[in-house]
């Protein structure tokens, strides 16, 4: 819904740097786009810097837009591309003329990394949301490490160390000695950019944790991201005699796909009428792939491949109970969204608990097969009893109603007035 125009303060024009725009779908850049979107229906400007790449672009050609897209290399192995240093003097000189009053970086990459040198240099307040939980995402992207390590190195350089120092990187390397020297350089390189940031806002409390203990002086702010309820639609295909459990999101390493499978092995042993029904690009990771295709070979899982956003509320209606998976998630928009569809959820994240009220509407298990096995027959058990069906899909819609689209851009709008009336952090 778009909101009115402002009533009162100046317009306000916001740079948005970001590395993830494309050109997969992805939670990261929804929720830019949105953002995007709530500040040119609210009479704001909007600069956007992000990586050159294929992908949906809603807002291209709306008034009050500029797009600057930097040149960039394909990340190894993954859907991603990511900015390799050419032309970022060149990008500032352009924001220079274009003086935003807020620059807000999303993330920790190159182009993150650029958004927090044009403030300092520019002397522009900047916002910074930090979308990804670093610390297990270096886990499993170690591919990524050595392309963005060379841009902390000539970040340093061109800030002449003011965001990087050799005593950061020994702090750094001294707290994450086991994890390795690139993403020792990394945390350097994150601890500064939290620091430098007049404000930080973070998806969930779990994030802000993450981001505290990394940098204890930031200023740290809980804003998680709306959602509304996606619209409903036919059953996408002919469901099973017994329940349904759905995962749906991006499938990757990360996300616990295998765990899910293991699990619902255990739990299609007790239940052979049941179903996983898993909605996603399956098949770009080849492990992945062959642990899906073996369950679907089996008749335990169904597999309909990647789909549309508005096409997932066929998916959530049809469904029983949402299953996730995943340890490296900052909110997980999908949780939202199968909450307002009112389905239970079991969850091996005992940190993200926006959504999730264990016992009412949904568990927590370990992050086990056993045990993930163990908390999705609780749930499915329990919907046996009607009352207990009831109210868990009152609380989960109770819980995820708290955060709409509308709320989070009167927030966002009203932070980034903030912002740009402050004087930006300096740091030593």
């Amino acid at each position: 819904m778009p909101l009115p125009e402002q009533p009162a303060g100046r317009p306000l024009k916001v740079a948005q740097f970001t590395d993830n725009y494309g050109p997969g779908s992805n939670g990261l850049m929804y929720a830019v786009q949105q953002l995007e979107g709530n500040l040119l229906d609210a009479g704001h400007e909007v600069i956007v810097v992000a990586p050159a790449t294929k992908g949906p672009n809603p807002h291209h050609g709306r008034p009050g837009r500029t797009e600057m897209r930097l040149p960039s290399v394909r990340v190894p192995k993954m859907p991603t591309r990511v900015a390799n240093g050419r032309h970022f003097d060149r990008t500032m000189d352009r924001i220079a003329e274009l003086r935003p009053d807020v620059i807000h970086v999303h993330g920790f990459g190159p182009i993150g990394a650029l958004g927090t040198w044009v403030s300092r240099r520019l002397d522009i307040p900047m916002l910074l949301t930090w979308h990804t939980d670093f610390d297990a995402y270096a886990d499993h992207y170690s591919t990524v490490l050595p392309l963005l390590t060379g841009v902390v190195r000539a970040f340093a350089r061109l800030t002449n160390g003011e965001v990087l120092n050799a005593d950061d990187l020994r702090l750094a390397e001294v707290r994450y000695e086991d994890r390795g020297r690139s993403t020792a350089l990394l945390l350097g390189l994150c601890q500064k950019m939290l620091e430098s940031a007049v404000l930080v806002t973070t998806p969930s409390p779990k994030t802000a944790t993450r981001c505290s203990q990394m940098a204890p002086t930031a200023n740290v702010r809980v804003v998680p991201n709306g959602v509304d309820p996606l619209p409903p639609g036919p059953p996408p295909f002919a469901g099973p005699d017994g329940p349904l459990v759905l995962y749906a999101g991006r499938i990757a390493p990360e996300k616990g796909i295998p765990l899910l499978a293991d699990a619902f092995t255990l739990v299609h042993a007790r239940r052979p009428d049941a179903r996983l029904c898993v909605v996603g690009d399956w098949e770009r990771y080849p492990s992945i792939r062959r642990v899906l295709a073996q369950g679907r070979d089996a008749g335990r899982i169904i597999l309909p491949g990647e789909q549309k956003r508005d096409a997932l509320g066929a998916y959530y209606g049809m469904a029983d109970v949402f299953a996730f998976p995943s340890l490296t998630d900052t909110q997980a928009l999908v949780l939202h969204e199968a909450a307002l569809a009112g389905l239970p959820i079991v969850s091996v994240d005992h940190e993200l608990r926006l959504v999730i009220d264990p016992g009412v509407n949904g568990e927590i298990a370990r992050p086990t097969p056993a045990s993930l096995a163990a908390a999705l027959m609780r749930v499915l058990d329990r919907l046996e009893d009607d009352g207990w069906r009831s109210r868990a899909k009152a609380r989960s819609i109770e819980l995820a109603s708290q955060w709409t689209i509308e709320s989070q851009a009167r927030e966002m709008l009203a932070t980034y007035a903030e912002v740009a009336d402050r004087s930006p952090v300096s740091v030593g």
